[in-house]
């Protein structure tokens, strides 16, 4: 199996200092460099920039286990620990989730932790771990 790749994403925000403040803050993403109009951060070894704008794309959703999961979104896989750190940190600061933290697929392949949630600007996240993590792509 090749290295993993850091990816980039680029997302724009409407508040570009609470969305700062967000990543920062509230998420633990490490500053990177940054202008006026955009902040970049290390989003778990992840190459992830905010772009200010004044319109923001609509919110979609999609029925995944009975549950409206935004479209689009984004986030990382961490390990458990990583997960269960993250959502306490969440909960303690009474961030609102889009979707509770919860267990996917129990018993099954491809058993995972995930939480949805949004950042101030309406950017839907996704944080999951897997059982498993060689059950990333299994079917």
């Amino acid at each position: 199996m090749k290295e993993l790749r850091p990816f980039h994403l680029a997302v724009p925000v409407h508040n570009l200092a609470a969305a700062r403040t967000f990543y920062r803050e509230i998420i633990g993403c490490e500053e990177g460099r940054s202008s006026s109009h955009w902040v970049d951060f290390n989003f778990f070894g992840h190459q992830f920039v905010i772009h200010y704008s004044d319109s923001m794309p609509e919110l979609i959703t999609n029925a995944v286990d009975k549950k409206s999961i935004p479209v689009p979104h984004f986030g990382v896989v961490l390990e458990q620990n990583d997960w269960n750190s993250l959502a306490q940190k969440l909960r303690i600061q009474e961030i609102p989730f889009v979707v509770e933290p919860y267990t996917r697929f129990k018993g099954e392949v491809g058993e995972q932790s995930t939480m949805f949630l949004l950042d101030p600007s309406g950017n839907a996240l996704e944080f999951k771990a897997f059982k498993n993590i060689s059950q990333l792509f299994a079917r």
